[in-house]
């Protein structure tokens, strides 16, 4: 999909303004989400998670409206929307102080990177492993 140029002050928020960008993982309409479609067993759990589309939206109007850090999270939020929720957990663990060595960090980038296309994150990571070496809060190996 192509990113549509968003205009905050008259497209956000999205949800009430720009409905017809926004989509489930299955690829119904935001307006197909409605009580009568969960009665009737036409909505799955599946289509009540957020997809990397509508993260990038939201992104774009975070950043043009200055908030330039939310944006970069909501960038990486939508990279990870490839990755199950169990190696989302895993990473997580990973990067506590103390828990990973620079080069078990590195790894997980390189799987980020490769496996995933989540380029951004894998940057986080790097970025980690750097400042916990810069400040000894890497795991030692055994």
């Amino acid at each position: 999909m192509t990113e549509p140029t968003l205009d905050p002050a008259v497209d956000y928020p999205l949800s009430a303004n720009r409905r017809d960008l926004l989509f489930t993982p299955t690829g119904k309409s935001i307006d197909d989400i409605t009580i009568e479609a969960v009665v009737a067993g036409e909505v799955q759990a599946t289509d009540l998670r957020i997809t990397p589309d509508t993260l990038r939206l939201q992104a774009q109007v975070s950043e043009k409206v200055g908030r330039k850090q939310l944006g970069a999270n909501l960038r990486r939020a939508a990279e990870m929307t490839a990755i199950s929720d169990e190696r989302v957990l895993a990473i997580y663990n990973a990067l506590r102080p103390n828990a990973s060595t620079k080069d078990e960090l590195e790894s997980i980038a390189d799987e980020l990177e490769s496996q995933y296309n989540a380029t951004l994150l894998a940057e986080l990571v790097r970025e980690a492993a750097d400042v916990y070496q810069r400040r000894d809060i890497l795991a030692t190996s055994e």
